[in-house]
């Protein structure tokens, strides 16, 4: 199954809450993004048939482990082209805000490029 951009961000969602807080349910990710029940509700069906989430009986979710390589490589993303954004010049919260939305659609050679030149 090939993940949308929103299927992007609800993983790497629960990466990132996973990270900071332990166990995540699915309010936590309607808070994190700002998002309605409903909506958040439906994305996780949608990634529990498509095998990249988990919920347990308590309702904490839990990434497979195609979820977290997908969430792992978002996240790179996101910390690099915002290390990188940052280091031009751009505010902090531009910079991370920008790297949010360019992170889904750049291609992996732009990306491993950008990297390259950050490790100089």
């Amino acid at each position: 199954m090939r993940l949308q951009e929103s299927g992007e961000m609800y993983i790497e969602s629960i990466y990132v809450l996973n990270k900071r807080m332990g166990n995540v349910r699915s309010i936590d990710v309607c808070e994190h993004l700002g998002y309605s029940k409903p909506s958040v509700s439906r994305a996780m069906s949608l990634l529990k048939k498509g095998g990249f989430v988990e919920a347990d009986k308590n309702g904490y979710l839990t990434l497979t482990d195609a979820g977290r390589e997908i969430a792992e490589k978002m996240y790179q993303r996101h910390t690099v082209l915002s290390e990188f954004l940052i280091s031009l010049g751009v505010s902090e919260e531009t910079a991370v805000d920008d790297a949010c939305k360019i992170e889904h659609h750049i291609s992996d050679e732009s990306f491993n490029a950008i990297k390259k030149y950050l490790q100089k």
